[in-house]
């Protein structure tokens, strides 16, 4: 009878508690449905630039590949190669055909060698006396998966732990009474924002300056650029999330629902942070991660780490980064009205 009364007690809490139940049943189906439409998405095609002076039979076989061709001069293809409108560029190098790959992720550059092989594969006997030139505008072909995938991942892993420790400490400062004693005193609610941020900030920026130190010192991670930028859009990524896990908390009543979030708020990131390629899903899918902060912050790692980019790469990510956080504590004082209105 003991055992009954804790079974029908926990049942009951689970019926009064609507988000708690919605969420056990809506959270994994929705994870799985994007996860669907991730991972059903086109199989990826190169797009490979070709110099005039490639002989016609190659353009044609490479043509019939699995890779978009286009025609482009040297010039114009290099500056195309450092923006990633193309994979690739082909032409000729005294007789023999010489590729460039962008090289920023192996997955791509294993596609291009795989159209190009294919192509000609199927010229032999003609072109068995050529041998392939293959260089790499950024990374090398001992570039690993590793590589591609780190600068993501800091950020991955810096937003969700921040997001989740700032969203749980101040929903316990709201539950615990303190923040109702300090909406008691005189202070305006952007000054309570701002001291909240600036306190939690601290302690998040030593966290992510933490994080990508190991991954890049102690793990070997690749780095072409440099290490101050890594830290700045870290720091801008953890300030993100530290004012949209304040946010969110305002809307929890207890950890577990502060935990619900996450399936719904930092998951879908992982799918358009750019950890799997986005040119294999349909455009309408692309367009969701304009509003996610953690694809703006693995663009800008990428290019940082990657790619050896300076500001002029980066500054828009920054930027939107910063608008980011200023949206959510500007939507945190807003918040606060519910407990107190000044």
């Amino acid at each position: 009878m003991r055992v009954r009364a804790i079974v029908i007690r926990i049942i009951r809490q689970f019926f009064r508690d609507k988000r708690t139940l919605g969420l056990m049943i809506v959270a994994p189906m929705f994870v799985l449905f994007l996860m669907n439409l991730v991972f059903n998405g086109e199989e990826y095609k190169p797009t490979i630039a070709v110099d005039k002076n490639v002989p016609e039979v190659v353009v044609e076989k490479l043509a019939k590949s699995d890779a978009d061709l286009k025609e482009l001069t040297k010039t114009t293809a290099r500056k195309q190669l450092e923006k990633q409108q193309i994979d690739a560029f082909m032409e000729m190098d005294e007789g023999t055909p010489k590729i460039t790959l962008e090289g920023s992720d192996p997955t791509v550059n294993k596609a291009v060698l795989m159209a190009v092989q294919k192509a000609f594969q199927e010229l032999a006997p003609q072109t068995q006396s050529l041998q392939l030139k293959t260089t790499y505008l950024h990374g090398s072909e001992d570039m690993a998966l590793f590589d591609n995938f780190g600068p993501v991942l800091i950020g991955f892993f810096v937003f969700f732990f921040v997001f989740l420790i700032a969203g749980v400490s101040f929903l316990r400062e709201r539950t615990g009474g303190t923040l109702e004693r300090l909406l008691a005193t005189p202070l305006k609610r952007w000054e309570i924002v701002v001291g909240y941020v600036i306190g939690f900030g601290i302690f998040t920026t030593f966290q992510a300056s933490l994080i990508s130190w190991f991954a890049i010192d102690i793990l070997d991670m690749m780095m072409e650029g440099s290490f101050f930028y890594v830290l700045l859009i870290t720091f801008l990524l953890a300030m993100t999330a530290l004012t949209l896990g304040t946010l969110l908390s305002a809307f929890a009543n207890n950890e577990l629902q502060m935990i619900q979030f996450i399936p719904l708020v930092v998951i879908p990131q992982v799918f358009f942070s750019g950890l799997f390629n986005l040119d294999t899903m349909a455009e309408w899918l692309r367009s969701l991660s304009i509003v996610m902060p953690l694809t703006y912050g693995a663009d800008a790692l990428r290019e940082i780490m990657i790619r050896g980019s300076g500001w002029q790469e980066i500054a828009q990510d920054v930027y939107v980064l910063l608008g980011f956080s200023v949206l959510f504590m500007v939507l945190n004082v807003i918040a606060l009205k519910k407990y107190r209105k000044l």
